[in-house]
């Protein structure tokens, strides 16, 4: 059995969010908003980074055929420039909330910082993603539409091997910036190449 709590409030109508991408230096921002049925478990579910990529996968339809409602949104790089990634990440969660086919009563939110959606009440609860089903379920869904999509992108720019590294500042990835440069899927406002202390001797 599951060993997470369903829900943090009373609420039947209670959605989990929880966004992906918040630490890349390429793609987008993305969040999901799910809302699970009362009596839904499952024994992989949990903290999407706790789980192997075929786990996701196999969770990534279920999840989108039992959910009572979900969404996925994305934040793209020139719109974290302009808002910042903070910002960013809690407008990925609106819009995804934004798609929900059924208003939720009350929002349960990764993390410890979130912006007021509309008038429903909101808890952020911190590593959430860990703790609460329906957090855990959105956190699988930001991750898994995240990755395919920078999969796509991977086609088109096969040097970055955002296949493998997703956008994340990995060796391999930012050793690309440095040969190749950045490209219009970067974040431009991040430090793409770490600052390199320059002394004289």
């Amino acid at each position: 059995m599951c060993a997470l709590i369903p829900r943090i409030s009373k609420f039947k109508l209670e959605a989990g969010c929880d966004e992906a991408g918040r630490g890349c230096l390429a793609g987008p921002v993305v969040a999901a908003a799910v809302i699970l049925p009362e009596n839904f478990s499952h024994e992989l579910l949990n903290d999407s980074k706790q789980l192997s990529e075929k786990q996701r996968m196999i969770l990534k339809p279920i999840i989108e055929e039992v959910a009572l409602a979900w969404a996925v949104a994305f934040v793209d790089p020139r719109e974290i420039e302009e808002i910042n990634i903070r910002n960013a990440s809690f407008l990925a969660m609106h819009r995804a909330l934004d798609q929900l086919k059924i208003r939720p009563q009350f929002i349960a939110i990764d993390g410890n910082a979130f912006k007021k959606y509309q008038d429903v009440a909101h808890e952020c609860v911190i590593k959430g993603d860990g703790k609460v089903m329906n957090i855990a379920a959105a956190s699988i869904l930001a991750k898994t539409y995240r990755d395919i999509y920078m999969e796509k992108l991977h086609e088109d720019f096969p040097h970055y091997n955002w296949k493998k590294n997703k956008g994340y500042p990995t060796a391999d990835h930012r050793s690309a910036i440095k040969e190749k440069g950045a490209c219009e899927h970067h974040r431009m406002t991040f430090a793409l190449l770490p600052k390199q202390l320059e002394l004289d001797f």
